[in-house]
């Protein structure tokens, strides 16, 4: 209790400076977990992958384009549940700004397997109805104040002219990392229009094959059996795990992300030589008052648990600070981000590393004024001048 008491005292002798440390420990851990989150919502689709579900595009990239024909040999294989497939559009929406993905797909087989992506019966009845008909994510329709029934048109990029849709669904994400800012309508409507079209792709042409397995533990069998239908083929295939195919589009990414982790420790080490600095100056304004605790007959014990307890308190209330400003922060920059960070959001791990810096940081500022203290003679402490 003594040493609680000597603790708290100490550390607000020096109001001003322990105040302005805490605020810049704040600043540092919040820029941290920020950084931090920002990282894993770039990651966010390759954890919404599901272990029971393929990808099979073109051996080559997926600029090139697969066969129409292929969906029923896939479909035979062995441990293949079901099959879709898509395009990706790549359609602006009145202007650059308004980015969104935005997908040509099977939409029966699709929302079949991918049941997180969660469609009313009535809603959907009406979709598949519609040739002409989309369906779009919660996010993106209040986004843009679309309502059942909207006409959207697109400005085609890869597919040129204005393709006019319907919206006949807006989906809901059945898991909290569900991205809900997409935009997909039925690849017939594609594929018709492209039929009467002069286009490199031409008609009857994929992007790729999702494919549904009867048993995850069997991926990698079924990819090879896959891959051999196709070999020496016009059009040889790759396949591999959703996440694996995710995670090509984040390789892609790599830089940045590197950069991104690099500033947020950085930030970290920056932290530390302020906190250092303070606890430093502290060390040397009460060198007299350690000493005659030493010449006392205190223990070097004592004096550690008073200079640690004093920069742990200061980091921890900063820390804490921080981890509470962090979620209404990331709430915010989510909101304005949306459309290109569609699942942000502040993760337990992101907070236990919050926490687990903030004391480590109040520990690792402590030992160069804790050697200081310790190693000089009493003598000299007690003629020392601050």
């Amino acid at each position: 209790m003594l040493l609680l008491k000597l603790i708290l005292r100490n550390s607000f002798r020096h109001k001003l400076r322990t105040v302005l440390t805490m605020f810049g420990v704040t600043i540092a851990i919040l820029a941290f977990g920020l950084l931090r989150t920002m990282v894993d919502a770039w990651y966010a689709g390759v954890d919404a992958a599901s272990a029971n579900r393929l990808v099979t595009r073109s051996a080559i990239s997926l600029n090139f384009f697969l066969p129409f024909s292929y969906k029923e040999k896939i479909r035979q294989v062995e441990g293949v549940s079901a099959v879709s497939y898509g395009d990706w559009f790549g359609g602006i929406y009145i202007e650059e700004k308004n980015f969104f993905a935005n997908f040509a797909m099977d939409l029966r087989s699709f929302l079949e397997i991918y049941p997180e992506f969660l469609v009313s019966e009535t809603e959907k009845k009406v979709l598949f109805s519609d040739r002409k008909g989309a369906v779009a994510g919660t996010k993106l329709a209040k986004r843009f104040g679309w309502k059942i029934g909207d006409t959207v048109t697109l400005r085609g990029t890869i597919f040129p002219g204005n393709w006019d849709f319907t919206i006949r669904a807006i989906y809901r994400g059945r898991d909290k990392n569900t991205d809900e800012t997409q935009f997909f309508f039925h690849w017939d409507y594609l594929n018709e229009k492209l039929k009467t079209m002069n286009w490199l792709k031409g008609a009857n042409s994929i992007g790729w094959y999702v494919i549904a397995v009867t048993k995850p533990e069997l991926a990698a069998e079924i990819s090879q059996r896959i891959d051999k239908l196709f070999k020496n083929s016009m059009a040889e295939t790759l396949t591999e795990t959703e996440k694996a195919f995710q995670l090509s589009f984040v390789s892609m990414t790599e830089a940045i992300l590197v950069a991104v982790q690099l500033v947020s420790f950085l930030v970290i080490f920056i932290i530390l030589a302020v906190v250092t600095n303070t606890m430093a100056m502290t060390a040397r304004e009460r060198i007299r008052e350690y000493m005659v605790f030493r010449s006392l007959g205190f223990e070097p014990l004592f004096i550690f648990i008073m200079i640690a307890g004093e920069s742990v308190f200061i980091t921890i209330t900063g820390g804490a600070l921080a981890i509470v400003c962090t979620f209404p922060v990331v709430k915010a920059f989510g909101d304005y981000m949306s459309a290109y960070l569609p699942v942000f959001s502040v993760s337990p791990e992101t907070v236990v590393f919050d926490a687990l810096i903030s004391l480590a940081v109040g520990f690792i500022a402590c030992i160069i004024p804790l050697w200081y203290t310790l190693r000089i003679k009493i003598a000299d402490g007690l003629r020392a001048v601050a």
